[in-house]
């Protein structure tokens, strides 16, 4: 299983990318790396660690910046890190990319390079929310800030599938996140999607959700428009952050709390482990002909890792060709 690294696109490239596909080559036997970059600098970090045979360096020259457009990324930077790799995914030599790069360049080449799944329109980036009881999927968190009601509709049965297939949920619960859970409520996105819902009989629609129950847990899969998806991935990334601030802060005050927080030091670790981004590595691009992860700019190597494993069990569990199988009927 061959999988590609777009290792010069984070912020700190390629050192976190190299480290983070050292460790996914420790864990799973089966994994083959490319990582694609300046192979200089490649060359540098890789002779800091014992050789392996199953990673190796694709050169490009050119690295796209965050401040590149998607156009300026793939007109003008066609020797880049992330164009040598999409062209390696779109030829098969490699099942699939990981990419901490600039979202709207990693974007744009997956879907006009690698190519979309048929009758798909916009692919969504997906994500999985640790909740109260179990784990959550959301999407569209990014890709599309303006949608259609029969985007998403297909958010949905590609939320649905990929709730089948990775997280093992016979019939999964979809819900459209709303304002309020009456059919009527919302704006005229939400409002029309809702009847569309309805009308599917390959999904299971069963309403509206509201933002303040997300966490829950009683629910599988939320769809929404990238931009309100978004806002609400970012907004729960700087909750927790601040929650364990707080915390920490109350805890230093008082001194039977810092005695206490000796004793919860295991519990705070676990919780922190269920709700750390790193954990969780990266986020899937919908509705693509092959699997491309999308990591936050500031991945660690943990996060790459984990990233990496991801896509390897997206392989595995053929979640593109079951998408694409059941999609391209219709």
């Amino acid at each position: 299983m061959r999988i590609a690294i777009d290792a010069m696109g984070g912020d700190f490239a390629p050192e976190n990318e190299v480290l983070g596909a050292l460790e996914a080559l420790k864990k799973d036997a089966e994994l083959e790396i490319i990582l694609v970059g300046r192979r200089p600098d490649l060359e540098r970090e890789l002779s800091k660690h014992p050789a392996t045979k199953r990673i190796h360096i694709e050169h490009a020259q050119e690295v796209v910046t965050m401040s590149d457009t998607p156009t300026q990324a793939m007109k003008e930077k066609k020797d880049s890190s992330l164009s040598v790799a999409t062209r390696l995914l779109k030829e098969g030599q490699v099942e699939a990319l990981v990419s901490a790069g600039n979202t709207g360049a990693v974007l744009a080449h997956a879907i006009f390079g690698v190519g979309r799944i048929k009758n798909v329109e916009r692919p969504a980036i997906v994500a999985v929310f640790p909740t109260l009881r179990k784990p959550l999927v959301i999407l569209d968190i990014g890709a599309n800030v303006d949608c259609k009601p029969k985007h998403l509709v297909q958010f949905a049965k590609m939320g649905s599938i990929f709730a089948q297939t990775l997280l093992n949920i016979k019939s999964p619960e979809v819900r459209l996140l709303n304002i309020g859970e009456e059919p009527e409520k919302g704006n005229e996105l939400t409002i029309e999607t809702h009847q569309l819902l309805k009308a599917q009989t390959d999904i299971n629609f069963v309403g509206n959700i509201e933002p303040k129950h997300l966490l829950d847990g009683e629910v599988d899969v939320v769809v929404c428009d990238g931009f309100v998806g978004n806002v609400i991935l970012k907004f729960g990334e700087g909750a927790t952050s601040t929650i364990f601030k707080m915390i920490k802060d109350q805890v230093r005050k008082h001194l039977f709390a810092t005695i206490g927080a000796i004793f919860m030091l295991p519990t705070f670790k676990a919780l922190k482990r269920k709700v750390d981004y790193d954990e969780f590595g990266g986020t899937l691009l919908l509705g693509v002909k092959k699997g491309v992860i999308i990591t936050h700019g500031s991945a660690s190597p943990k996060a790459f890792c984990n990233g990496i494993l991801e896509a390897a069990k997206v392989i595995r569990e053929g979640v593109i060709d079951k998408i694409e199988d059941i999609l391209s009927k219709e």
